[in-house]
């Protein structure tokens, strides 16, 4: 069995592709049934995000190519252009890979702590869907200690940033008097209430949060003594907002370019900052044609990312260490459970032969033959026995010259001594 990493972030694709590779909440199921459905996988998690979506599945070594193929037909991709975008990683890479995840390296923004709730999130839809096995629960498992250990220990998790901050950042920079802009969250999730936390800290205090729901919306905006709207509301209030950012799980945007020219004619053009963190978009593209608009996507926040990035390095370069030997300590305990395996597998065969030779001899014995001629007949059977397959495959390496298995035989069989007392 190979552990399997495969998938695109925001590295290796536009915000175009992997809104159309994302999984909604509504398809997550699916999918997670279709995959483990797969003949080649064994185990299968699905990690998506507005900056990443990835498969961490144990397959059989043909899996590989399988899972790229499901992945395009269940998006209506082409697989040769998504095999342009896609990395993967197997075994002890794919586990670093799922560790620097975890503790934000391989985030648009460097050790931002939210992948990690996400991450669990994963997890736990994954065991939901009885798509975890021994070997996926013991990787996630050990995943989430060496997260814990590498914030604990480093100061990567200190003045915590993310997509969230950067945005945040970077709307201040707009605006000359940051305390007096009204802001419009749009989406009730985790995200927008970072959003709002830190508009919030950085003095925003007239917040408007809509949602689909406005019980959800309620608990964020009155936290923070804001007001809650639903999405049926967002037009009156566009009216009323300098910031907007939005970040929802909807799969058709929610802010179009009639909406917006409306709401600008009521502001007599005054200026609107919008930030679309949504992956499918919430906001269309053609919105940022409007001359009073200012709209930036996710990948337009890496310059305030790369700042962030510089000041956590040294923090990173810690993190890396603690990683790889998480990275070790995972392999040890990966090669001892199959070590362990192959115990159990050899024990199992050596006393299914035992119990055959036992059952002979005793037969003998019932039908009255001689004790000691039972007891020599049953020690040479076992003997042979045990010796056969063993006999056969040095035989077969000493044919093909295979001096390393003959070496491992030597130390296994006979530990590397010539004596011959037992």
């Amino acid at each position: 069995m190979t552990l399997l990493a495969l998938g695109i972030n925001h590295r290796t694709a536009t915000v175009e592709v992997r809104e159309q590779v994302a999984f909604t909440p509504t398809q997550l199921e699916a999918a997670l049934g279709e995959l483990r459905g797969l003949p080649e996988v064994r185990e299968a998690a699905v990690l998506s995000t507005c900056n990443r979506t990835e498969l961490y599945c144990i397959i059989d070594a043909s899996g590989e190519q399988a899972i790229l193929h499901w992945l395009g037909r269940f998006h209506d991709l082409q697989v040769e252009d998504l095999s342009r975008c896609a990395y993967h990683y197997l075994d002890s890479d794919a586990a670093r890979h799922l560790m620097r995840v975890a503790v934000g390296l391989d985030s648009m923004v460097l050790g931002e702590p939210q992948i990690l709730g996400q991450l669990k999130d994963a997890y736990q839809s994954a065991r939901e869907a009885r798509g975890l096995g021994g070997e996926l629960e013991r990787l996630f498992q050990h995943t989430f200690a060496v997260a814990k250990q590498v914030r604990t220990e480093t100061g990567i998790g200190r003045n915590p940033v993310s997509v969230a901050y950067a945005a945040v950042s970077l709307a201040s920079r707009i605006f000359d008097d940051f305390s007096r802009s009204r802001a419009l969250l749009i989406g009730a999730g985790e995200t927008i209430e970072l959003v709002a936390r830190h508009l919030h800290e950085a003095g925003v205090h007239q917040l408007t949060v809509a949602n689909r729901t406005r019980e959800r919306a309620d608990r964020l905006a009155g936290s923070l003594g804001g007001r809650a709207i639903t999405l049926d509301e967002i037009p009156a209030a566009l009216e009323q907002s300098d910031i907007v950012i939005s970040s929802t799980a909807a799969p058709l945007p929610i802010l179009g370019k009639g909406m917006v020219e409306r709401a600008l004619k009521k502001r007599r053009h005054r200026p609107i900052f919008m930030v679309d963190i949504a992956v499918p978009r919430d906001i269309e593209p053609e919105v940022g044609e409007l001359g009073d608009v200012f709209l930036y996507t996710v990948d337009d926040l890496q310059e305030v990312i790369e700042e962030n990035r510089r000041h956590r390095q040294v923090a990173a370069d810690q993190a890396e260490s603690l990683i790889e030997h998480g990275v070790g300590a995972w392999q040890h305990e990966r090669r001892i459970r199959s070590g362990g395996e192959l115990i159990r597998d050899y024990r199992t065969r050596a006393e299914a032969l035992r119990d055959l030779s036992e059952q002979q001899a005793l037969a003998g014995l019932a039908r009255g033959e001689d004790p000691e001629a039972v007891v020599r007949r049953l020690a040479h059977q076992l003997t042979n026995r045990l010796l056969h397959r063993p006999t056969v495959a040095l035989r077969q390496a000493a044919s093909a010259e295979r001096h390393d298995l003959l070496d491992a035989a030597t130390a296994l069989l006979l530990d590397g001594s010539s004596d011959k007392t037992p």
